[in-house]
């Protein structure tokens, strides 16, 4: 992949990105603006609904306590008027008992003058008792023979004795002879004893205690007396006594009081009914924030209610909303009702909570699928060069055998070199020699290739690690000696048997050893050894070479992948070894692991399990 092309995609991956994150944003803004003013018409709406069903409880409640006033003045009348009854009783008692007294006094005038009159014509009058009257009235009642037929039917000497009749005892009158009205009640006739000075006789006189004309007249004044006082009672019973308010005249009454301009807020609106309005108004839009309110005055900088004390400090103009308390009156101030939700943002935006989560996901989605893309242009790229550098290597690695292969052969066309056999044998080793190493190399080639598409036969059976080390070191001898390596051997494992296929293990080994020995600058030092852990069998390579950074280390299993190696600018290689290396020791269920530091050497230690027994 072209710089030019590889620069070309990525700005425009960044461009679609960068592209998809302002739309994401852009349509986060406009779901909170959307959200916001569906929170605003919210409140409003509730707002008009809170200010109407407080008007209307204001009507009501003054309704109510005119109405509750009227009941109280009703029952005072009621009151009242029951006072009224009683008194008017009380007074006709009273006129009564007057009457009566007036009566009887009239009634004894009447009696002394008429009294004076009998006593003024007739002799010696005496009152009889009505003891003495009846006592007289048994005994001569029937008789024909007395001389006086009156009341009384009998005949006295002026002594007042019996003289005639049929009285077997002797009758004196036990009355007296005046007048006494301190007796209480007096008789319905008054009867008197006396002598006619006419004739001498003893007459019995009756008189009437009272007159049919006094009778009627004490008749007619109590009857005016109790049908004034009946008429009276009647028209304190009655509803006309009260005048009671109607309803429609009480609302009318109710329109009328609250309809006047003078009238103060606080006297038409009921600010304690405010707060728990407002809750059950918002719990039913399902606005469940807390809130602060207040009330003030329209034409005048004044507040009237603060519910929290603080109208400055919590009332945001961005948060507040206001409205009128009361739109009936023209010439009187409507009042405001302003409240404020100091957490309307923070709860927008937790019912944005889907909508932002979405977005936020949507956008890492992209931003990994943009990452991911852009690691694997990069990964591809190193690839690429990689690869261009393994073909560089491989096409080095080849011409050189081909090359001495060539100058061998056209050497063997020379005459002389032709009749020389030393320089013959000699030109014949060097051709059979290159050609070998040039087999190795495409032997190496093609193993890995094998490798990757798992086509390579394991061809497993026992394998003593012990005698496998100790014959591939055998076979690097002379390449060792070339650099004069020193190998040092620690195979203390007692069990050092393990499943796997020779040939394999034997590359493995020699990888590793060949590797020491290469990266080393001086005479390398390396050492080999093996131990038992539990089921497993560990080998360490070390040695003193070059070594290399913790970078470098996390890559050289990487297929093509090969160690910077700063001076050593004579050693070759295609970046396959490691990589067959950890790939045969994973097909054995064993792992790799290398440590290494810059300057001062590199092990690689390899874990197999064991054989079991």
């Amino acid at each position: 992949m072209k710089k030019r092309s590889f620069w070309f995609i990525t700005i425009l991956m960044t461009l679609a990105l960068l592209g998809v994150f302002v739309m994401q944003l852009y349509y986060i803004r406009e779901a909170y603006n959307l959200k916001s003013q569906l929170f605003d018409q919210q409140v409003n709406q509730t707002l008009t609904t809170v200010v109407g069903k407080l008007q209307k409880r204001n009507a009501y409640n003054y309704y109510s306590r005119k109405e509750a006033r009227d009941k109280r003045q009703r029952v005072m009348d009621l009151e009242q008027r029951e006072l009224q009854v009683a008194d008017a009783k009380k007074n006709y008692e009273t006129l009564l008992d007057r009457n009566r007294l007036s009566h009887q006094r009239q009634i004894e005038a009447e009696l002394i003058s008429q009294d004076s009159v009998i006593r003024s014509f007739y002799l010696k009058p005496v009152i009889l008792s009505e003891s003495d009257f009846k006592a007289a009235d048994a005994t001569n009642g029937r008789s024909s023979n007395s001389p006086v037929r009156l009341d009384v039917y009998a005949n006295v000497d002026e002594n007042f004795n019996i003289v005639s009749g049929s009285i077997s005892t002797k009758f004196t009158p036990s009355g007296r002879r005046t007048l006494n009205f301190n007796g209480g009640k007096l008789p319905d006739t008054i009867r008197y004893v006396a002598k006619d000075p006419n004739t001498s006789r003893i007459v019995l006189i009756s008189l009437a205690t009272m007159q049919a004309d006094m009778k009627t007249k004490f008749k007619k004044e109590d009857f005016l007396a109790r049908r004034e006082f009946e008429q009276k009672v009647r028209f304190l019973k009655s509803d006309s006594a009260v005048v009671y308010t109607s309803n429609l005249s009480r609302v009318e009454d109710v329109a009328k009081e609250m309809s006047q301009p003078n009238l103060p807020l606080d006297k038409r609106i009921d600010f304690s009914q405010l707060k728990p309005l407002l809750k059950k108004e918002f719990k039913n839009s399902n606005i469940n924030l807390p809130f602060a309110y207040s009330v003030s005055l329209a034409q005048k900088d004044s507040v009237l209610f603060v519910s929290n004390g603080k109208a400055q400090n919590t009332f945001n103009p961005a948060n507040t909303y206001a409205t009128n308390l009361d739109n009936n009156g023209l010439f009187r101030d409507p009042g405001v009702l302003m409240i404020s939700f100091p957490n309307k943002n923070s709860a927008i935006l937790s019912n944005l909570t889907a909508t932002v989560a979405s977005s936020i996901g949507l956008l890492l989605v992209l931003v990994f699928i943009f990452s991911y893309t852009l690691y694997a242009i990069l990964k591809q790229k190193k690839l690429s060069e990689m690869k261009t550098d393994f073909i560089n290597n491989m096409t080095h690695e080849f011409k050189t055998p081909v090359s001495t292969i060539m100058i061998a052969s056209e050497a063997l066309k020379d005459p002389d070199v032709s009749e020389d056999k030393t320089r013959l044998k000699r030109l014949a080793d060097i051709i059979y020699d290159e050609n070998v190493r040039l087999g190795n190399h495409i032997e190496r080639v093609l193993s890995i290739a094998r490798l990757e598409k798992k086509e390579h036969s394991m061809d497993n059976s026992d394998v003593d690690m012990n005698d496998l080390i100790l014959v591939v070191i055998d076979s690097m001898d002379l390449q060792l000696q070339k650099k004069n390596a020193k190998v040092t051997l620690k195979l203390d494992a007692e069990q050092s048997t393990v499943f796997g296929d020779e040939l394999h293990l034997s590359n493995v080994i020699y990888n590793l050893i060949d590797n020491a020995n290469k990266y080393s600058l001086d005479s390398p030092e390396i050492t080999v050894s093996t131990k038992n852990t539990s089921d497993n069998l560990i080998i360490k390579i070390t040695d003193n070479g070059i070594g290399m950074s913790k970078e470098h280390s996390k890559k050289i299993f990487d297929q093509f992948y090969r160690v910077p190696t700063g001076n050593l600018h004579d050693v070759k290689g295609f970046g396959l070894g490691l990589n067959y290396v950890q790939d045969i020791v994973k097909r054995l269920n064993g792992r790799i692991k290398v440590d290494s530091e810059k300057g001062k050497g590199t092990t690689f230690e390899i874990l197999l399990p064991l054989l079991a027994i």
